[in-house]
């Protein structure tokens, strides 16, 4: 008995001493954490600062990605440009299985027929070793029309670009570019030689009573020009003939036109265009130039086809004429006597007269000071295909 009070006494006694120590160490414990953990107050900031760092980390890394993107992007197109651009290219450049090289070069060389000059160049006619006969135009020197930089690579490099663009231009009224020769400072521009020579050859012919152009062919002439004009203003991207006159429209042994110097503006900025009786108003007035300004000078054509006059002729320099023959035709359809503006040569039968004077009418419309107001090459087309039948 006394045993068993002695025993609970102990016990007792051990479970009052273990809670005083768990009492006392949880104490300890609670005063060291106090110790040790910092006040709220300071701990928000430290974490607005690392999340700051996190953000400006990630925003430092995009751009970084970006500006190395970009600059790895804009290599690559340098690196792609360099091996894709134009080479400059010496020697002949021929579209043509008929010509070679060696033999264009030497023929080149001698003394050739010289068909006709201007301030643009000269035509040539000159016979190959095969018999092959080509016009061959000189284009002028590059030091006589601009500033020394016309002499750089990349001038010769922009010429013998356009140069291959049109030398990939296939119509039957388009005088085909064979093949070109570059120089020290000029190119060579080689075409196939009509026999009929230009359309301002025959018309002078036609003055002086060397030769007769019935209606049939000068409505012919007509038509291939306009659906020579139609091919080039279709294509993509547009080409513009820039100086259409009568010298630039060849005629070969079936008296069918076909249009030379055609889209050589960009080549020779020098061209004699703008200074022409062929050219557009407006080319004057501020120096613009559209598809629009290529159908005032197909008006022009059309309207010398009709009369036979020439427009620089002292006639239309009086103030009777109005000053012009775009004028002189427009004051006489308004007067109901488009017929005395006909060529007397070929009037003739009197249905052909009524062709004439419908044409008298599409010339007028073409060569209205106004753009806007003249037709388009599709349109002249049409129009004038219904004239008669081709």
């Amino acid at each position: 008995m006394d045993r068993r009070r002695s025993t609970s006494k102990f016990n007792s006694r051990l479970t009052r001493l273990l809670l005083l120590l768990f009492i006392f160490c949880f104490r300890q414990e609670t005063v060291q954490c106090q110790e040790t953990e910092p006040p709220s107050s300071s701990k928000q900031p430290h974490f607005k600062n690392q999340l700051q760092r996190i953000i400006l980390s990630i925003v430092l890394g995009v751009v970084t990605g970006l500006i190395c993107a970009l600059l790895t992007a804009l290599l690559v197109r340098c690196f792609l440009r360099y091996i894709s651009r134009t080479p400059i290219l010496k020697g002949p450049v021929i579209f043509s299985p008929k010509i070679d090289p060696k033999t264009l070069q030497l023929a080149l060389t001698n003394e050739n027929q010289l068909l006709g000059s201007s301030p643009n160049g000269k035509y040539y006619r000159t016979v190959l070793d095969n018999g092959l006969i080509i016009a061959v135009k000189q284009l002028g020197p590059f030091s006589e029309c601009s500033s020394p930089e016309s002499q750089s690579k990349s001038v010769k490099r922009r010429i013998q670009q356009e140069l291959e663009v049109l030398a990939g231009l296939r119509h039957r009224h388009l005088m085909s570019l064979r093949a070109y020769v570059r120089e020290h400072d000029r190119f060579s521009l080689v075409y196939d030689f009509v026999p009929n020579g230009s359309l301002e050859d025959a018309m002078n012919r036609v003055r002086a009573n060397q030769l007769q152009l019935g209606w049939e062919v000068r409505l012919r002439v007509a038509v291939g020009v306009i659906k020579g004009l139609q091919y080039l203003h279709s294509y993509v991207p547009q080409i513009m003939h820039y100086n259409l006159k009568p010298t630039n429209v060849m005629l070969d042994s079936e008296f069918e036109p076909r249009l030379g110097d055609y889209g050589l503006a960009k080549l020779t900025p020098y061209l004699d265009g703008a200074t022409s009786g062929y050219s557009a108003p407006e080319c004057f007035q501020n120096g613009r130039y559209s598809d629009k300004s290529d159908i005032f000078s197909f008006g022009m054509i059309l309207g010398v086809l009709l009369t036979g006059r020439d427009p620089t002729d002292a006639f239309f320099g009086e103030a009777a004429s109005g000053g012009s023959l775009g004028r002189w035709l427009r004051h006489l359809q308004q007067a109901g006597e488009a017929r005395e503006a006909l060529d007397k040569s070929i009037i003739g039968e009197e249905g052909e007269e009524d062709e004439m004077l419908m044409a008298v009418r599409i010339a007028v419309v073409c060569l209205s000071d106004l753009p806007a107001e003249r037709p388009s090459s599709d349109e002249l087309v049409h129009m004038l295909t219904q004239l008669h039948s081709f």
